[in-house]
């Protein structure tokens, strides 16, 4: 006759409590997804403010932007970079988030949309990963765009 542990069904319940303690059900996935497009919104409102400083509230420390030739490292960098976007009294281009993605975690985010010209026309499009860095506190780690691509026009 063998024995049972009673140990290990309470290990297994704690396990099993544990892991949908840090889940998030769908209407917080949802909920997330809400918070991150706001953020996204905000991030693009700097661009029409002309507000460097809010830009750089957005932007984590570890943040990596393919900006130019070369990826930017650092928010440093990445603000830098930026600036020359930000010095002229009219936005050169604008973004506005299309789609977005998070895990069920609850600590990354994908979100994606154009990027149009001063005239509105779609010029590239934006893919930035969002983390969750602080309670309620979303911030852009990477980011890159890809040219649009005129298909009429070939």
């Amino acid at each position: 006759m063998s024995k049972t542990c009673p140990a290990l069904p309470l290990a297994l319940f704690g396990l099993l409590l544990a892991a949908c303690a840090s889940t998030p059900q769908g209407s917080d996935t949802a909920q997330q997804k809400a918070r991150v497009m706001a953020t996204e919104r905000a991030f693009a409102k700097t661009m029409a403010d002309r507000d460097l400083a809010a830009f750089a509230s957005f932007v984590s420390n570890e943040a990596v932007f393919y900006s130019g030739p070369e990826p930017r490292r650092g928010k440093a960098a990445v603000v830098d970079f930026w600036k020359r976007f930000y010095d002229k009294p009219d936005p050169p281009f604008s973004w506005e988030p299309e789609s977005v993605e998070v895990l069920d975690s609850g600590t990354l985010a994908l979100s994606t949309g154009p990027v149009r010209d001063r005239n509105g026309k779609q010029i590239a499009t934006f893919s930035s990963i969002w983390r969750l860095e602080a309670p309620g506190t979303w911030r852009i780690i990477f980011d890159k765009g890809e040219a649009a691509c005129d298909c009429a026009a070939k």
